[in-house]
């Protein structure tokens, strides 16, 4: 009213003495209503720029009447944030010194004129119907989860988990050791304001795994456009291979599945064909297939191999190299086979009770001996068969005084000529097929080069530990000549049987020996297949037809290397673990973007 007389007065011409009277009489009331609308604004939630002006016009005390100016230096009022607005979902962050509310649920900044309750609770209402009815606490919890942490805590987060995951341990070890760890030698080294930076990195279990699985899911979106480029390979037993290039041949795990059911060859080509297509991965570009023997892979009407050739049949199948060796040296005729038998029995006598064990590894202690103990043979294991024997036949002198303490009829054997020229030969001969075995193992092989190191086996004319003994006792060499030669030549027949001659690799010798050249050419300096890959623009139909005979896998290394991790990883104390992100960060050669992975997620703490 006092603004609008001065209009009035000011138009007519009035009295300047009332005038002025009148004005500040008005600036005076003008005052005091603002105390009282900001008072009431605060109480109310509403901001006072949008509450209506007592002296009309625009709010917040904005007169465009003429003869009334704005007050000078006269400060903007802002908002303050209170605690009670935790139950709309917001907290507070400070921009430019200035209070606004971000929603702990979207992480939204709103204006600093938001902070009121309408405005806070139409934004959930509208944005988050399903949370609108929740109490205090819930929203404070989100609080707590969106508080950032520094870049380079969430990387170090991150590499922590790789090195965790790579070490095929607990996604607990990085909360209870490492980071404590990392804390104390900090202190120790740098002092406790440093020490203190180390706590902003999270390492919970949880965090831990989420960080395992972003990177799990990088290399296989790696893997899978690396494969797309070109032609694969696969290696199939319980888990997955494959075999890709990009300049060199790579190896790599494609998945790992578990079958629910049956294990049939369709149930098999089933989980492989759809693992496939949801890859984006076609059977046109697919190779070969190397599996074991077993009838539901290589079944003519239901197996693996039939299903998959109704799709490919251009696709090759190969026989595992490592598991035809280890069927070609595992039959023997029946005198050294009863060689065996005994020898095992002697070692499960010792082994199997713990107090005879005790005393032997005390007899062996006393009597300074190489070893303190015998070791298991087991038909599973391939190797165990060469190393149960080698021990038992160092230390045979041991044995047989445990034996003839204990008065066990197995010390007779150990007495006998004959019984232990038998046994240092086959102490022998397996040794030689156990480091034929490890020969095979291995990454980056072709089947051209495993079927030499078969072929360097028939070469085999000296058994050291057979010599000794002989050469120690006085024995002839006619008394272990018959059974040796017969021994060896069934070896040799088995050996064929598995290795026929059409599969020698003599006829891809264009491959290896193409021709004559300096120590300083290509051919000479890289690999075979990395040679063929370079020079596929040059000669793409020789390259193609090269790449085609060492691009199949020639043994099931990587799957036995990948059951050899997964044993290690899923033991029985993390037996409800899903398995396959932790298995391919820890068997994958592909590094995780970690850069890229930390640009796209937000950095949290620990929960």
């Amino acid at each position: 009213t006092g603004a609008k007389l001065i209009c009035e007065v000011s138009s007519e011409g009035g009295d300047d003495k009332l005038l002025c009277t009148l004005s500040k009489w008005a600036l005076f009331c003008q005052n005091k209503l603002e105390r009282q609308v900001e008072k009431e604004s605060e109480e109310s939630g509403e901001p006072p720029s949008k509450r209506p002006s007592p002296f009309g016009g625009g709010g917040g005390g904005d007169h465009h009447c003429k003869g009334i100016s704005k007050q000078p230096n006269q400060p903007s009022k802002c908002r303050k944030y209170r605690e009670e607005y935790t139950l709309y979902g917001f907290k507070c962050i400070i921009i430019n010194e200035v209070q606004h509310p971000q929603c702990v649920v979207c992480t939204e900044v709103l204006a600093n004129e938001s902070l009121k309750p309408v405005k806070m609770l139409r934004h959930l209402k509208t944005k988050h119907p399903f949370l609108a009815a929740k109490p205090t606490d819930f929203f404070r919890q989100k609080e707590r989860d969106q508080t950032t942490i520094p870049t380079k805590a969430q990387k170090a987060s991150y590499e922590v988990a790789y090195l965790t995951v790579q070490a095929k341990k607990p996604h607990t070890v990085g909360e209870t050791l490492i980071k404590p760890a990392a804390i104390a030698m900090c202190r120790t080294m740098h002092g406790d304001k440093q020490a203190r930076e180390l706590e902003a990195v999270p390492l919970s279990d949880g965090t831990i795994s989420r960080h395992i699985t972003d990177m799990a899911q990088d290399i296989k979106c790696q893997l899978i456009d690396r494969v797309k480029q070109g032609k694969y390979d696969l290696q199939l037993d319980e888990s997955l291979d494959v075999y890709s290039f990009d300049g060199t041949l790579n190896e790599d795990m494609l998945f790992c599945v578990p079958l629910e059911a049956k294990c049939t060859g369709e149930d098999i080509f089933t989980k492989l064909d759809s693992k496939l297509k949801e890859e984006g991965l076609s059977w046109d570009v697919c190779i070969s297939v190397c599996t074991k023997g077993a009838a539901a892979m290589l079944g003519k009407k239901k197996g693996l191999k039939a299903r998959v050739l109704q799709v490919a049949p251009h696709v090759n199948f190969t026989h595992c190299i490592i598991h035809r060796e280890a069927l070609a040296s595992k039959m023997l005729d029946p005198e050294l086979n009863s060689v065996l038998e005994t020898a095992t029995k002697m070692v499960n006598y010792i082994k199997s009770r713990p107090l005879n064990m005790r005393l032997f590894a005390t007899l062996c202690s006393e009597l300074e001996s190489e070893h303190q103990g015998l070791l298991f043979h087991s038909d599973d294991r391939w190797l165990s068969r060469g190393k149960a024997l080698s021990r038992l036949y160092e230390l045979r002198d041991e044995v047989r005084l445990f034996l003839m303490e204990h008065d066990s009829q197995f010390a007779d054997h150990l007495t006998d000529p004959d019984w232990l020229t038998r046994l240092a030969y086959l102490s022998c001969i397996f040794n030689k097929l156990n480091g034929l075995d490890m020969l095979l193992q291995g990454e980056n092989t072709s089947i051209m080069t495993l079927n030499d190191k078969i072929l360097e086996m028939g070469r085999i004319d000296m058994f050291p530990e057979l010599e000794e003994f002989m050469e120690e006792n006085g024995l002839s060499v006619d008394t272990v000549t018959e059974f040796i030669t017969s021994h060896l030549q069934a070896l040799l027949e088995h050996f064929n049987k598995f290795f026929p001659e059409e599969m020698a690799p003599e006829k891809y010798d264009w491959i290896r020996s193409l021709f004559t050249v300096t120590t300083t050419s290509p051919f000479n300096s890289k690999p075979l297949s990395e040679f063929w890959i370079s020079v596929q623009k040059e000669y793409p139909q020789l390259s193609r037809a090269a790449l085609d005979v060492l691009m199949p896998f020639g043994c099931m290394y990587l799957c036995e290397k990948t059951f050899s991790a997964l044993t290690y990883i899923k033991n029985k104390y993390r037996s409800r673990l899903n398995v396959e992100d932790d298995l391919r960060v820890a068997v994958s050669k592909i590094k995780p973007r970690i850069d890229l992975l930390c640009s796209t997620h937000s950095a949290h703490p620990s929960h």
